[in-house]
């Protein structure tokens, strides 16, 4: 009787996992990526003693400037659109300051700590990895955000400014933030020592803020030139007054274009910031213009990309200026200069997705890869 042969059983094939291109997102992975670096820094004694010194600084500055400007405009007007600009640009200045120290070692960090190559040879790919480090800073900067959104809403209280500025500055603000964090993370891919991309996202951030005014007044004079420009003035030998009569005539004047290099104020953080606040129109009464920094900034850049149609000399008499001769363009410029900045963050994005991918052609001379 021959044996009756019985198969073993086989153990149930494995799924094969396979790792995702360079490109390649899941949110299981970003949210991975995120929690290790925001358990990091929150085990930190350091992040709560900066959120703390934040919380005090930005308080301690609003108490201070609440009380100059109720002593300095007294009997003036509402100081509530001053209370608030100021409290807007102070909350952005900080957090321009803060945030790119927060990705700019956020790479090459992790690669001389010998860290960074766990996270390579796991199945996240590289554009997980910088994602998740990239949201895990933004959310960090966003936590200096949420801080300063009391101060914000008392400025509000103080009057004469829409409720619904806080929010919108909230969201640009933080829209912002990110796009730092972009170019910090960027630069903390391409540069071997944190000090080197550290010192790069600080002059990036500077020449966004400081450059770009600078440019824009050092260019002035090379769009400037002279051309017949029509003048809406006094005819027939009449005197300033409100019975003068006023018509049009055709002078030479030296004509600042400045249609051609508005955009090099429109990529200011602070100017798209006081563009889309939302604040309202600027008032003029008997105790001159409204003062709200925030209006003043977004009508200033605005009426840059028009050039002077006509040169109105008929002070007393304003209102007879042909409707069709007035400036144009009076749309909103926060959304082009948003979207540069953006651009910006993402490009730095891009770089870092590009550098961490495995296996790597060239390292810096170094480098320490384990």
């Amino acid at each position: 009787m021959s044996p009756i042969a019985i198969d073993e059983p086989k153990a149930p094939e494995q799924p094969r996992i396979s790792r995702r291109g360079t490109w390649g997102v899941s949110w299981h992975g970003v949210r991975t990526v995120a929690q290790l670096e925001l358990r990091q820094r929150v085990r930190s004694t350091r992040w709560i003693v900066a959120l703390v010194v934040w919380f005090v600084v930005v308080g301690g500055l609003t108490l201070l400037l609440s009380g100059f400007l109720s002593d300095a405009m007294l009997g003036t007007g509402n100081s509530g659109p001053l209370m608030f600009g100021a409290v807007v640009f102070l909350v952005l200045g900080l957090g321009l300051l803060v945030t790119p120290t927060l990705t700019s070692t956020a790479v090459n960090g992790d690669r001389n700590a010998g860290t960074l190559a766990t996270l390579q040879v796991t199945l996240l790919s590289p554009a997980e990895i910088a994602l998740g480090k990239l949201a895990a800073a933004w959310l960090a900067a966003c936590a200096f955000l949420v801080l300063s959104i009391p101060f914000l809403v008392v400025a509000l209280f103080m009057g004469d400014t829409p409720p619904f500025a806080v929010v919108r500055v909230v969201v640009i603000v933080a829209l912002l933030l990110v796009s730092v964090c972009g170019i910090g993370l960027g630069f903390s891919a391409l540069v071997s020592r944190t000090a080197g991309s550290t010192v790069l996202t600080f002059i990036t951030v500077a020449a966004l803020v400081l450059l770009t005014p600078m440019l824009f007044g050092l260019t002035f004079s090379s769009v400037e030139q002279e051309e017949n420009v029509q003048v809406w003035g006094p005819v027939d030998g009449s005197t300033f007054g409100e019975d003068m009569e006023c018509g049009f005539t055709t002078q030479v004047q030296t004509v600042a274009h400045t249609e051609r290099t508005w955009w090099l104020l429109g990529i200011n953080p602070f100017v798209v910031v006081a563009d889309g606040a939302g604040t309202g129109p600027i008032v003029h009464d008997d105790y001159g213009s409204s003062a709200d920094p925030l209006g003043s900034i977004r009508d200033g850049v605005r009426s840059l990309r028009t050039p002077n149609r006509v040169d109105n000399q008929c002070y007393y008499a304003s209102d007879s200026l042909p409707a069709n001769d007035q400036r144009g363009d009076d749309s909103a410029i926060w959304p082009w200069g948003l979207a540069a900045n953006l651009a910006l963050g993402a490009a730095g994005f891009v770089i870092a997705v590009r550098r961490l991918a495995i296996p790597s052609r060239t390292l810096a001379r170094g480098t320490r890869v384990a």
